[in-house]
């Protein structure tokens, strides 16, 4: 979008030059416009316009200042005029005013425009007045286009020039409508032991205005806003990746953030969806785990691949939060797709989990097979957890069992390790086609 300039009345405002835009978008429906442009401006009072200005922008963010001669340039107002032609507005505008109406059966009225709330009501020269259905109008005839209204959003400054005629101003603005997001596409080997994960990022524009020929930078991040943004966007899938690219973004750290600049300009149009390469594939080695846990489902057993983001295992890159699709390639070599999830912002050298499903082969079954006080704020349980392995090879199935207050395992079959506060973990071997039996005793305490 070039912040197109319109010269209005006061003193008056020279010639422009094209400017230099810059667009940093935030993964928070939210984005920073930011033009410099050389600006002449004469001597003395002048009204300056902005026009093409996005539709859903933030009126009090916006920042005009003279990066040439400062302070003998004052900005004595600032206004934000967003009243747009449309029918309605036209009809509102011409109320008390005479306009021309044709109905569908060919008939002609015309007077003084007394309603348009909901029918249209018209005074004629006579003093009758006609009740015209809003239906049954096929056209409005008017003089002229009303004061006050104007074609696209626009703001609107009073400037004060006591300086030199030309300036090198920036101009810049918030506006809602833009956001970003990162979808990663990772191909699983035969044996599942590695993946070839590559990223792209997706923009999308509904702002309601173009960006032509920007410098495009991306931040990553939970940028603390007053007002919460809301969702809004859609997501393209993408099922291939290019292994041989080179980066397109340039990443560092920002602040308390991560920061990625295109390192060439881009045009993002409005209601357009763009995707630019993040990094290209990489190989990093991953671990299946498969996860039963019993008190949320029963019978299912969760399957994850498991990597760490780090460089000797291939990444180690400050990944942003996104979805993450997983293929696999089948023996006709065609890559078929195993499971999705999504990520959280993740920094380098940090482990992560994805989950791709439930495992069909194999299953759990939980029975409590016992419970009685044992106090007044205690009670023991006794459970009995089995688990199949319906695969042709062998598996290792981590059983997540949860409890709530104080608890102890005073009697098991396996060894488990505590997890955290509320969580203990069996990590139970099964042979191919073959059945493990998991008995254990907890004395709960609140």
């Amino acid at each position: 979008m070039r912040l197109g300039l319109m010269m209005l009345m006061a003193a008056a405002i020279c010639g422009t030059n094209a400017g230099d835009l810059s667009l940093t978008v935030y993964n928070q429906n939210l984005a920073l416009v930011r033009e410099i442009r050389e600006l002449e401006i004469a001597s003395g009072i002048s009204t300056l316009s902005f026009t093409d200005v996005a539709a859903r922008i933030d009126p009090t963010s916006v920042h005009f200042r003279s990066l040439t001669d400062t302070d003998r340039l004052s900005i004595l107002e600032q206004n934000y005029e967003y009243d747009l032609v449309g029918g309605q507005r036209i009809l509102e505008k011409y109320v008390d005013r005479e306009i021309r109406v044709l109905t569908e059966k060919g008939s002609v009225f015309t007077g003084k425009l007394l309603s348009a709330a909901s029918d249209i009501v018209i005074q004629t020269a006579d003093g009758a007045v006609q009740v015209i259905k809003a239906g049954a109008v096929q056209h409005f005839d008017f003089p002229k286009l009303p004061e006050g209204l104007i074609t696209r959003p626009t703001l609107v400054w009073l400037l004060d020039n006591r300086g030199a005629k030309t300036h090198k101003s920036e101009i810049s603005y918030l506006t809602e409508g833009l956001n970003w997001h990162a979808e990663y596409v990772a191909v699983a080997d035969q044996d599942d032991r590695f993946i070839d994960i590559g990223a792209w990022v997706s923009i999308e524009n509904q702002s309601g205005a173009d960006y032509e020929n920007a410098r495009l930078k991306l931040v990553a991040g939970d940028v603390n806003r007053v007002e919460e943004a809301r969702p809004m966007f859609r997501t393209m899938a993408l099922e291939a990746y290019d292994k041989g690219a080179e980066p397109q973004f340039e990443e560092k750290a920002f602040f308390e953030y991560h920061l990625y600049t295109l390192q060439r300009r881009a045009t993002v149009k409005n209601n357009q969806t763009k995707q630019i390469s993040l990094f290209p594939a990489a190989r990093t080695a991953v671990k299946k785990i498969f996860i039963y846990d019993g008190g949320r489902d029963e019978k299912k057993v969760r399957v994850h691949l498991e990597f760490k983001n780090s460089k000797s295992e291939g990444l180690g890159l400050p990944l942003p939060k996104g979805k993450i699709r997983v293929y696999k390639k089948d023996d006709d070599g065609s890559q078929e797709f195993v499971g999705e999830d999504r990520i959280d912002h993740t920094p380098a050298d940090e482990k992560m989990r994805i989950l791709l499903g439930n495992a069909f082969d194999l299953t759990g079954e939980r029975v409590q097979q016992s419970a009685k006080p044992v106090g007044k704020r205690s009670r023991e349980e006794e459970w009995k957890i089995t688990l199949r392995n319906h695969k042709k090879e062998a598996v290792e199935i981590t059983v997540q069992e949860r409890f709530q207050g104080d608890w102890s395992i005073t009697q098991k079959s396996h060894d488990f390790r505590k997890k955290d506060a509320r969580t203990a973990e069996f990590t139970l071997p099964l042979a191919p086609s073959g059945e493990v039996v998991l008995n254990y005793t907890v004395l709960l305490q609140w």
